[in-house]
């Protein structure tokens, strides 16, 4: 981090040693090169309160880019979202696109934030995006810095139109309130993936010290090379929505009523305007949680995702004006909930794995037949998503593929395909993330709100409704039943051990054969690369060696993922039975799925021995 014993400003003397050499170094480090007066004054603090292990845990330490960028909670130290790591990744992003792009100073980068704000560490999306902008404006390098927050989707879908060389998005999306993050794209309009993330962080390794201009944020509000691209993008993203828009008419005629939330955060005038896209009235808005709000105030948690407790204000604004669906964006509008009101009264919020089975039989029956062959027609899901959509396409002919989890290796894949001029309807993650066309290689809840809502018309015209269109998918194609929880885990080393233990269960290198009264009948562990349902015992699936996953098939054909999170400190565990179109007792499957789980976290994750927290979606 530094050398202390260096020639440094008389006024950047350490108050007081710590005792331990490291420490004192990163300290000295830390105040010789922030200047932001409230992140100094929190290590300074806690120099003087003499609180070393809290020191060492934000000094000692640098972020490690999880899901295609870094998340953490917002403040001082080099593990933390801040003005000086901020920079520190920026500039290491500048000299590694500076490698890999001769043109990167004519093509430049795209810039986005949401709404997100600290004031104890002065820490707000827009002043990182800005000192962000500032890193690549000082080198020469355009940037794209939208003049207001925008949804996470619309930073890929600008990388791609402007042809930019990349895009960094200011984001923790569904976090709590104290996290902030930085994600990156490429060229592509996709999330980055490795080599880019571990060589990005190499160069800021080689070159931590801030440049001076590096701290000008005046820079993204005067110099040349800056531009707003916010009206343009907007009006061409929202030009890209028609071609999803099958049935205008009857979406300009229906009587359904739809109640939107943005969560507090950025989604609510987006939203509005891709539904007049599709003829729709824009939909009736949460008022208390339709303007960005830092503190996420109604909510304990700003994730949509964790079902009716925090879709309470949606769903009784609903009842009162009368509206059949609901529809949620999370802060930064990449994710879609959605809850639908059924004759008895009673609220069916959809798992992300059922609105999934809903869009993509959505999407596959509003197909162009005309544009393309059916075998030339693709769908994607992640490993710990549900099959339904496989059964699907073994069924109609088209094809579906499985990536990791994550929406960086969907929209690599995705854009790979549509260069051999193939055809992407849809993609998903179980984790409420859907793709409706191929307009942005990433998840999008401003676009997936409408087709849902077209959707939900259609239906409403036939005398349906999507729960019973979901059960007529469920007996065509066979019963997919999935449950999805996790435990909360803050200690690594607990984790560690857990996923250690699985892979000698009963001797070393042997992993477990039964779960309970089930049998194992394969494991694959994308972590060491192993899968023993292949030949010569290789995952099919990239090795992913900076996390843990692994997924057992059981013998009663029931298939279970646990993994850790790439942005949380979460364990989760997915499970899915699946039984065989027209045939099978869906209570049976339920109870069979719930045998599976019991034992699962009974044997498996030992969550008393281990101390982990229960949460459940």
């Amino acid at each position: 981090m530094g050398d202390p014993t260096g020639d440094v400003n008389s006024n950047l003397l350490i108050p007081s040693s710590t005792g331990d050499p490291e420490l004192d170094a990163a300290v000295w480090q830390w105040l010789q090169w922030d200047k932001n007066p409230k992140t100094r004054g929190q290590i300074e603090t806690l120099l003087q309160d003499g609180k070393n292990k809290e020191l060492r845990d934000r000094l000692c330490s640098r972020m490690s880019f999880g899901t295609a960028g870094l998340r953490s909670a917002m403040g001082a130290g080099f593990s933390r979202i801040n003005d000086l790591t901020i920079i520190q990744t920026t500039q290491g992003m500048y000299h590694y696109l500076e490698r890999s792009f001769p043109d990167v100073k004519s093509r430049g980068v795209v810039v986005g934030y949401d709404t997100r704000a600290q004031t104890s560490s002065q820490c707000s999306s827009q002043r990182l995006a800005k000192l962000t902008a500032a890193v690549f404006l000082s080198r020469g390098v355009p940037v794209y810095l939208f003049s207001r927050y925008v949804p996470t989707p619309f930073v890929p879908y600008a990388v791609q139109k402007l042809r930019a060389v990349a895009g960094v998005m200011v984001t923790a999306s569904h976090n709590r309130k104290e996290d902030n993050g930085y994600k990156v794209y490429w060229e592509n309009g996709a999330q980055i993936t490795s080599p880019h993330d571990k060589e990005i962080l190499k160069c800021v390794e080689q070159e931590p010290e801030p440049w001076a201009d590096s701290w000008s944020l005046n820079l993204a509000d005067t110099s040349p090379l800056m531009s707003d691209p916010l009206q343009a993008v907007t009006q061409n993203y929202m030009d890209d929505l028609r071609p999803l828009c099958c049935h205008r008419e009857l979406n300009q005629k229906t009587t359904l009523r739809f109640v939107h939330t943005s969560f507090h955060g950025v989604g609510h005038d987006y939203v509005q305007s891709a539904f007049r896209v599709f003829g729709f009235n824009p939909p009736i808005a949460v008022p208390e949680q339709k303007d960005p709000d830092p503190n996420f105030s109604t909510v304990k948690c700003p994730n949509p995702e964790e079902g009716e407790c925090v879709l309470e204000l949606s769903l009784r604004l609903a009842e009162k004006e009368g509206a059949r669906v609901v529809l949620a964006t999370d802060p930064d509008a990449d994710r879609l909930a959605v809850a639908e009101l059924q004759d008895s009264g009673r609220w069916k919020v959809f798992t992300g794995n059922e609105l999934a089975a809903l869009l993509g039989w959505w999407m596959f029956f509003s197909w162009d037949r005309s544009s393309s062959k059916v075998q030339d027609v693709y769908m994607l899901g992640t490993a710990v998503s549900s099959a339904i959509l496989r059964a699907i396409a073994s069924k109609e002919g088209f094809q579906y593929e499985e990536t990791l989890p994550g929406f960086k290796w969907i929209g690599n894949r995705v854009k790979s395909l549509l260069d051999q001029s193939k055809s992407v309807l849809f993609a998903f993650e179980e984790s409420i993330g859907y793709m409706c066309g191929t307009a942005v290689l990433d998840k999008d809840g401003v676009s997936a709100a409408p087709v849902v809502a077209e959707m939900a018309t259609y239906l409403d015209s036939v005398s349906m409704n999507m729960e019973r269109q979901l059960v007529r998918i469920y007996e065509t194609y066979g019963y997919h039943i999935s449950r999805t929880s996790y435990f909360l885990c803050y200690d690594p080393s607990t984790i560690k051990r857990i996923f250690d233990r699985l892979r000698n269960y009963s001797g070393p290198r042997q992993y477990p054969q039964t779960c309970g009264a089930s049998g194992v009948l394969h494991v694959r562990d994308v972590t060491m690369g192993y899968d023993s349902s292949q030949q010569n015992k290789k995952c099919l699936l990239p090795v992913s060696k900076n996390s843990q996953m692994i997924t057992f098939t059981f013998q009663n054909g029931c298939v279970a993922t646990m993994r850790t999170s790439g942005t949380e400190p979460k364990i989760k565990y997915y499970a899915e039975m699946c039984g065989v179109p027209g045939q099978g007792d869906r209570s049976f499957l339920e109870e069979e799925l719930q045998k599976v789980i019991q034992a699962l976290v009974e044997e498996f994750l030992e969550p008393s021995k281990n101390g982990l927290i229960r949460r459940g979606l």
